[in-house]
């Protein structure tokens, strides 16, 4: 049975062991008279207090309303070999709840569009994108803020930030947009950002919607140049959702800026896509169930945190924190932490982490937190080690390892060293192949598959302009945890 102390708190230990470790962190002692006490006390109320268990031992920690979000630790293994010091990954994960928002449950949203008008954008293009902004309005309410910022080589503040009252003046708005001119991206989402900035205060989901299909070339244009400005507006917490469109954008400038503010990033080849995509993010910021969100995990003594994976966050000492602007329901965001342990004896147990995670839940509209533990056991059981093995874990740690590797091998492929570009592949590929058949996960032989397409291409001919979006925007979202399209 799962018991929970401290409601105020969300912590819910499940063991004797969680209970010593939690009092231990509060600075305080307990004995098994206490527990014993807890114990029974805990079980009477658990009628308005439920917790759920992870199937690896972590908690899932909530209030006595359904939480919004939940809270996973989980070790890559359980039970580690004993009397050997051990390395291994630690994923934190969150899980938004899965619930239909209505229009009147939901947080409003402050957004800003931002189109590129460039001369490239002409015809089609330009066309399909007005009716994805077209889009996005009609989905947004009376109680949204938007505002359109267009760019050329000169920046046009097209609609003010307004509430979404007059939808046809909006409309006729955008319909008027016209292409011509070059590329001014940094300018055109500054403008953005002090439109939306003038109402960031209040409560809103603060986002910024890029669309653009070509390479910045008026003013500040490095991909570098993007993700400082995307750090300094997600401390703001200001999120900047980019779609790049055709083959002739700069697939790291957008990748960059939409991964230092948290937001989402896509890559349309098809303008007919447009619509389809503006619903999509449309619809992940309508379904936002919390946002600020701060997650600190502090390891204990014997675990070491040597680095943070595929993310953002800082590592000071044994503690982890890291940022998200928002969860989205039914999304999954987690951090994966190479962690160092030191060796155990057979048959110890010992307390792995404690994740604390703060947020301000949307629908209720108030700041909350949720907790959670882990931890790992010593055996010689060769065995018992082997069968503790969390194919989650590997599996995301494999992906993202994958990811790092690819990004090498594409800027090496830019330096024109396709051979050892094809070799990084290859190598990743058979690494992929073997691990797939060591934890049986189907996922990564079709990723090592994929990398063996990838380095047969590579040698003869390099990255296309197809290929290297398409593998930058893999990427992205496996290290980002977007959500499908």
């Amino acid at each position: 049975m799962t018991t929970e102390i401290g409601v105020g708190d969300t912590i819910a230990p499940s063991t004797t062991h969680q209970i010593h470790f939690w009092y231990k962190m509060k600075g305080s002692s307990m004995n098994n008279s206490h527990i014993t006490h807890t114990y029974r006390m805990t079980t009477a109320v658990l009628a308005v207090a439920t917790t759920v268990l992870t199937a690896s031992g972590g908690i899932f920690s909530s209030t006595p309303n359904t939480p919004v979000i939940s809270c996973r630790v989980e070790s890559e293994r359980t039970v580690l070999t004993a009397d050997k010091p051990e390395s291994m990954m630690v994923k934190v994960s969150l899980k938004g709840a899965e619930r239909a928002i209505l229009d009147d449950e939901r947080s409003p949203v402050n957004m800003a569009l931002v189109i590129d008008r460039s001369g490239s954008m002409s015809g089609e293009r330009i066309a399909q994108a007005k009716e994805g902004a077209i889009t996005a309005v009609k989905r947004l309410t009376s109680s949204d803020y938007l505002s359109i910022v267009i760019f050329d080589d000169k920046i046009e503040t097209l609609v003010p930030t307004q509430r979404v009252t007059d939808k046809e003046t909006i409309i006729s708005r955008i319909r008027e947009i016209t292409a011509g001119g070059s590329t001014a991206i940094f300018g055109g989402v500054s403008q953005a950002a002090a439109e939306v900035r003038k109402n960031s205060e209040r409560g809103f989901i603060n986002r910024i919607v890029l669309l653009s299909d070509g390479q910045a070339n008026v003013g500040p244009q490095s991909p570098a140049d993007l993700g400082r400005l995307g750090v300094s507006l997600m401390k703001e917490k200001i999120s900047v959702t980019t779609i790049g469109v055709g083959l002739g954008y700069n697939e790291d400038l957008m990748t960059r800026l939409a991964a230092k503010s948290d937001g989402n990033s896509y890559f349309v080849e098809n303008n007919n896509d447009l619509p389809r995509i503006f619903t999509s993010e449309l619809g992940n910021v309508l379904s936002v169930v919390a946002k600020s969100v701060k997650v600190v995990v502090r390891f204990s003594s014997g675990a070491t945190p040597v680095e943070i994976v595929g993310r953002e966050g800082t590592i000071d000492g044994n503690c982890v924190s890291l940022d998200f602007n928002q969860i989205y329901s039914a999304q999954e965001k987690y951090v994966l932490i190479r962690t160092e342990c030191a060796p155990g004896k057979s048959g110890e147990s010992r307390d792995l982490a404690k994740v604390d995670v703060h947020f301000h839940d949307v629908a209720a509209n108030t700041s909350k937190k949720v907790a959670a533990f882990g931890s790992i056991r010593f055996s010689e059981d060769a065995l018992a080690v082997r069968e503790s093995v969390k194919k989650e874990v590997v599996r995301e740690a494999a992906l993202n390892d994958n990811a790092t590797m690819v990004a090498k091998a594409i800027v090496l492929a830019d330096q024109g060293k396709k051979e050892e570009a094809a070799q990084i592949l290859e190598k990743q590929a058979a690494k992929l192949k073997k691990q797939a058949a060591d934890y049986d996960i189907d996922e990564l032989d079709k990723e090592a598959d994929y990398q063996t397409f990838n380095a047969t291409n590579v040698k003869a001919k390099g990255f296309d302009a197809r290929s290297r979006k398409e593998n930058v925007q893999r990427n992205f979202a496996t290290q980002n945890q977007m959500l499908q399209q």
